[in-house]
């Protein structure tokens, strides 16, 4: 049992190291950005009424270890979609390993709509389990909330931010303590300036703390959510959200 405890710590601590210096050497991740389509397939441009929804953030808006329709900007769509709300497919700037700088470059390298109607957040676990100093997470994410403000038209009620998970809930977290005790920091801290800039913020953290109560949450490679939690995610913010894009 220790061995393969052992085992499972390495792989993890392998795939993250190696996520993380991938990014820094790969183009940004950008899904379906509308603004890209060629003049020849105009006809196949959304309705005018059309919304756009802009998700931003690292493994856990990209969805690691889960199927595309799993990730929870997908399954938020989704659900909205049922509710009779025409919106695209979710724009998604996202990669496995970012840190709050390396998700501020690739916004800047990414070709984008002026103007969203939703925007989501959620960074922060890559400075936490880099050890980087906190200071630079406080600067960065304010400046990737007021980015995200811009880009949504200065219109801070079609923004919101979701807590980062703790992942000492995980086979690969195995209840460490120093984990949720470092999450709990930034998550202070990132909810902290959220409400200083009058954005909405959901706190999804006690969910992924059901990780061993419900090893279903936990995604194949025993450290990400699996497409089960990112539906509880939606399922919390909802009825929020919904409210949001009706007003």
């Amino acid at each position: 049992m220790k061995t393969t405890t052992l085992l499972v710590a390495i792989l993890g601590l392998t795939y993250l190291n190696a996520c993380s210096e991938d990014s820094n050497n790969e183009n940004p991740m950008v899904e379906n950005p509308t603004d890209t389509i060629p003049a020849k397939d105009i006809t196949m441009l959304p309705k005018p009424d059309t919304l756009y929804y802009l998700a931003l953030g690292d493994s856990y808006t990209i969805g690691e270890s889960v199927k595309t329709e799993e990730r929870y900007p997908v399954q938020l769509v989704t659900q909205l979609r049922k509710d009779s709300i025409v919106i695209a497919d979710p724009t998604i700037i996202a990669r496995t390993g970012w840190t709050t700088g390396q998700l501020k470059q690739a916004i800047e390298n990414a070709t984008l709509r002026t103007k969203y109607d939703l925007i989501s957040l959620l960074i922060g676990v890559n400075n936490q389990y880099q050890n980087l100093h906190i200071e630079v997470y406080k600067t960065e994410f304010r400046a990737l909330l007021q980015k995200a403000i811009l880009l949504a038209g200065g219109d801070k009620s079609r923004v919101f931010v979701v807590s980062i998970p703790d992942y000492a809930y995980t086979p690969f977290g195995q209840r460490n303590p120093s984990i949720s005790k470092g999450v709990d920091e930034y998550n202070t801290i990132n909810a902290d300036i959220t409400k200083q800039l009058g954005v909405t913020y959901f706190d999804i953290t006690p969910i992924s703390r059901k990780g061993f109560e419900d090893p279903a949450l936990v995604a194949s490679d025993g450290l990400h959510p699996s497409g089960k939690m990112y539906g509880q995610w939606v399922a919390l913010f909802y009825n929020e959200i919904v409210r949001k894009l009706r007003n």
